[in-house]
């Protein structure tokens, strides 16, 4: 039986957020599903030590700075004659697309699932179907409310990303054995979320001075600058760098890790899921409390887009991580 789970949303931590849905599709067929999402969300890195997913089929739909190759007419009919190609035998949609429900009916797969909200019911030949209200709720929500409809249970309820060996030692090859090793999420998707290079350098003194070991700045190619500055900033020899590495790399280096504090983004649910203390600075957008690994720390004054992130100090953050860990230690 050959059965496809679709999830569109983009992000990094969208992929991470839907493993615990994935995973109980998966154990409800009882075989390895095919995942469609697209190229952004890097699920083939993410999800390489899962063994739910049988492979990854990219839906390769209005990406950034380019026209993808499934957009437009011709694009619809490539992904239409993609999915013919492999007869799947159904298809779980954990979204309200429309398009996607329609390329799954024009596909002839047999058993179509979704959350069926208005037109994208007419595609869809399985219940159950979720009320228009449901929308209002966070994706992870949505998964989850869709599931109990189904009555597809779901054994873990929160997400739990598995690790290679091998990228274990890749990692500790790179970076040498220190004894203790503490993650910096310096990456963000858009600038209001980002806290900056001075606030992360006084960050990485206060650490190092607390409890030395190494300190990782993780992020993506574009934060390559970025990652340069804070080191010349912090002025210790203790910081190091993990920029633009393969994501399963990224979450060896996490399971690595004594804890992950920095910025909210897709590898800060990544650095909670892999199973490590996550402190999450949340100055511009309100924490979603999906992981009990995430410590969420806010502003004073409430959060902002505007100033959010510039009115989280590091003495607040610093403040914020010996509490939990005084805590964890009792």
């Amino acid at each position: 039986m050959a059965v496809a789970v679709v999830q569109p949303l983009p992000g990094i931590g969208d992929m991470i957020w839907h493993l615990p849905h994935i995973r109980a599709i998966a154990a409800h067929v009882g075989e390895p599903v095919t995942l469609i999402t697209k190229p952004r969300s890097a699920a083939d890195q993410i999800f390489s030590a899962e063994r739910t997913i049988r492979d990854v089929f990219w839906l390769d739909r209005n990406p950034e700075a380019r026209r993808g190759e499934h957009d437009g007419g011709a694009g619809l009919i490539r992904m239409l004659a993609a999915l013919r190609a492999r007869r799947f035998d159904a298809v779980y949609v954990l979204h309200h697309s429309r398009t996607i429900a329609l390329l799954a009916m024009l596909a002839g797969i047999p058993a179509r699932y979704g959350y069926g909200y208005g037109i994208q019911g007419w595609f869809l030949n399985r219940p159950p179907r979720l009320p228009r209200e449901i929308l209002r709720l966070h994706p992870f929500e949505q998964a989850t409310a869709w599931l109990h409809a189904a009555g597809i249970p779901m054994a873990e309820a929160e997400p739990i990303l598995p690790v290679t060996e091998a990228a274990i030692e890749t990692v500790r090859s790179r970076l040498g054995h220190a004894t203790t090793r503490v993650a910096l999420g310096i990456g963000s998707s858009e600038p209001y979320k980002q806290w900056g290079a001075n606030r992360f350098a006084a960050l990485a003194r206060a650490l190092a001075a607390r409890d030395g070991g190494q300190l990782i700045l993780v992020g993506g190619k574009a934060e390559a600058s970025l990652a340069a500055q804070i080191q010349s900033l912090a002025g210790t020899s203790g910081v190091t760098t993990a920029i633009g590495w393969n994501l399963a790399e990224i979450a060896a280096l996490f399971r690595l890790s004594k804890f992950y504090v920095g910025n909210d983004t897709g590898v800060m649910n990544m650095a909670a899921a892999v199973g490590i203390r996550t402190y999450c600075l949340f100055g511009a957008v309100a924490p979603f409390h999906h992981s009990s690994r995430i410590v969420a720390i806010t502003p004073p004054g409430g959060i902002s887009r505007t100033d959010g992130m510039a009115r989280l100090s590091v003495e607040r953050v610093m403040a914020r991580i010996e509490m939990d860990q005084a805590s964890t230690r009792a």
